[in-house]
């Protein structure tokens, strides 16, 4: 048996800085990872997914100005060489991400990890044990109860498809879905998104949402709402999707997209003692401590703690690191926090949504503005585009913000600052900014 101060699992944002700062502290630390290393974000997530995304505004930039008479000729695209430049950001980060590791003296273990009793794991025959264990496995695709299930792809198989197929559908209508549609729609597949419900993306303001339908329908995806899947087959390399109330859809594709779950399921926690919730995560108090073993940590997708963003896996990686090594560092509220979905128009988010809001007891002014006749939308054509800012009454503060159009991925960091800061509308208008841009712009939102 092998005997470290620290075992981190997991070598994403969550992971990887624990494993390091520990060892700079002169800790004996190892690293168990289970896949390609380097995390969910930078291998098969969100930079390799803005990468793609980057590419389809692109397309639809240019579609939008041949509406307008100005693009006559489009310029042809290339799936295949789309992948191919997306690897040039991802191949090199298992090996980096490992080589950094072991250069710092840190053991690493790769391959599926389970407990076997408190704080004592086995990895592929080897066993280890630690003073302290850190969690931050990340998520994995939701298991389905589906029949069929096993005939779906998921994240991680569509951004290696070297051909696109002619017909997809995405089953759920998480970020996946929307993302990944929009990118394979501006290539030229026919996509459907099939929602069993009649609200997608239900963390977003449903305003922004319904425009994100009304933009997705523009550009050929059939989005359809209150398709709950029952079954799916697979004959050749023909997908046959069934719908609970008996609707058939047929695609070369059917691609997972209804959501994703922490990574835990096959660890055995019961075995450390470790509570947990496997919808939510390793169940910690506001260190990240796990709150029925005190000698375990967890953070990132793993934790209940937090959105699932990787940001946020970054800052409580940071926050693990500091408690490991003696410090009382705490999670942030995460009310400043933004999501946002990568499609074209962009949907944006930060602070309370007007529900939040008025549970929470403000008295809010709900300023809705429609932006598509604005400058910075309409010198591209982007005809999907508003805001929807909530201000206190009384104090004037930003209270949150919900956007859809362009830059709406930067202009929510300001209102991030504003949310995070409690600063107001006379405060937020104060600056001279730069003109014409769209930061500018948003001084007009409220």
């Amino acid at each position: 048996m092998q005997h470290y101060d620290v075992i981190v699992l997991g070598t994403g944002g969550a992971g990887y800085q624990v494993a390091m700062k520990a060892k700079q502290a002169g800790w004996s630390v190892a690293v168990v990872n289970d896949g390609l290393a380097g995390g969910t974000c930078s291998v098969r997530g969100c930079i390799p997914k803005k990468v793609l995304a980057g590419t389809a505004e692109v397309i639809d930039t240019n579609r939008r100005l041949g509406d307008s008479g100005i693009m006559n000729h489009q310029p042809g695209v290339s799936w295949s060489d789309l992948i191919a430049f997306k690897r040039t950001f991802t191949d090199s980060v298992p090996g980096s991400t490992e080589k950094a590791l072991t250069d710092a003296g840190i053991d690493l273990y790769t391959g599926s990890s389970k407990f076997v009793s408190n704080l004592t794991l086995e990895v592929n025959g080897d066993t280890l044990s630690a003073k302290k264990i850190h969690i931050a496995v990340g998520a994995t695709p939701a298991q389905l109860s589906i029949e069929g299930a096993e005939h779906l792809i998921n994240s991680d198989d569509f951004l290696e498809l070297n051909d696109l197929p002619k017909r997809i559908v995405f089953v759920g209508g998480g970020y996946v879905s929307f993302e990944f549609a929009h990118v394979a729609a501006r290539f030229g597949a026919d996509v459907t998104i099939l929602h069993s419900n009649e609200t997608p993306l239900t963390m977003f303001d449903q305003d922004m949402i319904q425009s994100l339908l009304e933009a997705s329908k523009d550009i050929g995806i059939q989005v359809e709402l209150h398709a709950g899947v029952s079954k799916i087959a697979k004959t050749g390399d023909t997908v046959t999707i069934t719908t609970t109330d008996g609707r058939t859809f047929e695609a070369d594709a059917a691609v997972h997209g209804a959501g994703r779950t922490p990574a835990i399921a096959d660890l055995d926690l019961a075995a450390t003692g470790v509570e947990f919730d496997l919808r939510k995560g390793v169940l910690v108090d506001e260190h990240l401590r796990s709150v029925s073993n005190p000698d375990v940590y967890a953070a990132g997708d793993a934790a209940a703690a937090g959105p699932p963003l990787s940001p946020v896996a970054g800052v409580q990686g940071g926050i693990v690191a500091e408690n490991l090594l003696g410090g009382d560092a705490t999670q942030p509220s995460y009310l400043s926090t933004p999501s946002v979905i990568f499609t074209t128009p962009v949907v944006a988010s930060v602070g309370y949504s007007e529900v939040a809001a008025k549970d929470k007891g403000f008295d809010v002014d709900v300023i809705n503005t429609d932006t598509s006749t604005w400058f910075d939308a309409k010198r591209v054509g982007q005809k999907f585009s508003k805001s929807k800012v909530l201000v206190e009454k009384g104090t004037n503060k930003v209270l949150g913000a919900h956007l859809i159009g362009n830059h709406a991925e930067d202009l929510i960091n300001i209102f991030s600052l504003a949310v995070e800061l409690g600063l107001t509308t006379k405060q937020l208008k104060q600056p001279i900014m730069a003109f014409p841009t769209a930061s500018d712009d948003m001084r007009s939102m409220f």
